[in-house]
């Protein structure tokens, strides 16, 4: 009776059942919960071991990785409460959704390809070869289509996009940058590009009025990202596309002080959960970049359909 007491008492907690859902799907090693459910190590690790303690939860080794999955046999009665429960815990199905971004990334050989050949690129020189070069040739594969480049600073890449783009809004926040910003675009004579004074949360843009919605390493500044990405759902034509470059989430924390930095970058679950939550579709998001130097900033990039 003592050994069900326990167990049930172990079950009662919403953090051990969430685990136990996830860990019925697939076995994870601590870093992977630990991605998935925003906590840290030493919390996920205590309830872990106290899961298989009472037989509900298993490990294994794997080369320099231990992988933990649900025990096999555990009794009727728990497996019913566990399974129960998925509709009780309001973070379950955020859980589920995330789960699928780590298989995906297990998976996923065609981003390791990338990543390699990102870490290469530029290394070794090649006669016309440069990245302002591809970021021209990409920029012109735009098309006659309306552009929101929320938090875009003095607005250089919106200037890039106004070159092909029907029609470009960028947004900021500084005074100066949007004065900058539109004397530039005067000089250059790009009567399709509009400089706005606005906060990325409220982007001074109609609803479902624009194609494309860029955050290019603004969303760390963001006060309230989870709005900033919302706001960019409302302002998007229905079909409509998010481009999101953010930094890794990372532990520099002298990057406040440094670059203003509100937030210490998002890890590719935070950024999938913030873009389903959003109501984006067909979200895609990979690790495109990492800088060799220290502290190794690392690059995020994400895409969603309205």
């Amino acid at each position: 009776m003592a050994s069900i007491v326990k167990s049930l008492k172990l079950l009662a907690d919403p953090t051990r059942l969430r685990l136990l859902l996830l860990l019925g799907e697939e076995e994870l090693s601590v870093v992977e919960i630990q991605e998935i459910l925003g906590m840290g190590q030493s919390r996920i690790s205590s309830h872990l071991a106290q899961l298989k303690a009472a037989k509900l939860v298993s490990d294994r080794r794997a080369g320099k990785n231990v992988y933990y999955g649900r025990a096999l046999g555990s009794e009727t009665p728990f497996e019913e409460i566990i399974a129960a429960s998925a509709n009780e815990i309001p973070e379950a199905e955020h859980d589920l959704a995330a789960l699928k971004l780590i298989r995906r990334k297990r998976l996923d050989k065609a981003r390791e390809y990338f990543n390699k050949l990102a870490g290469k690129f530029g290394r070794s020189y090649c006669p016309g070869r440069s990245w302002k070069g591809v970021a021209q040739m990409l920029l012109s594969l735009v098309g006659p289509i309306t552009v929101a480049d929320l938090g875009a600073g003095e607005g250089t890449l919106s200037q890039l996009l106004a070159k092909h783009a029907k029609a470009v809004i960028a947004v900021d926040n500084s005074e100066k940058m949007v004065e900058f910003g539109s004397n530039l675009a005067r000089e250059h004579g790009f009567d399709n590009l509009e400089y706005r004074l606005g906060d990325i949360e409220e982007p001074p843009i109609a609803d479902e009025s624009v194609d494309l919605v860029l955050l290019s390493q603004a969303l760390h500044h963001a006060n309230n990202p989870t709005r900033a990405i919302a706001a960019a759902y409302r302002i998007l034509k229905p079909g409509g596309r998010i481009a999101l470059l953010d930094l890794l989430a990372h532990h520099f924390e002298n990057a406040r002080e440094m670059y203003a930095d509100l937030w210490m970058g998002f890890s590719e679950v935070q950024l999938d959960g913030m873009l389903r939550d959003a109501g984006f579709r067909d979200i895609d998001i990979a690790v495109v970049d990492r800088e060799p130097d220290s502290p190794h900033f690392q690059t995020v990039f994400a895409t969603g359909v309205k």
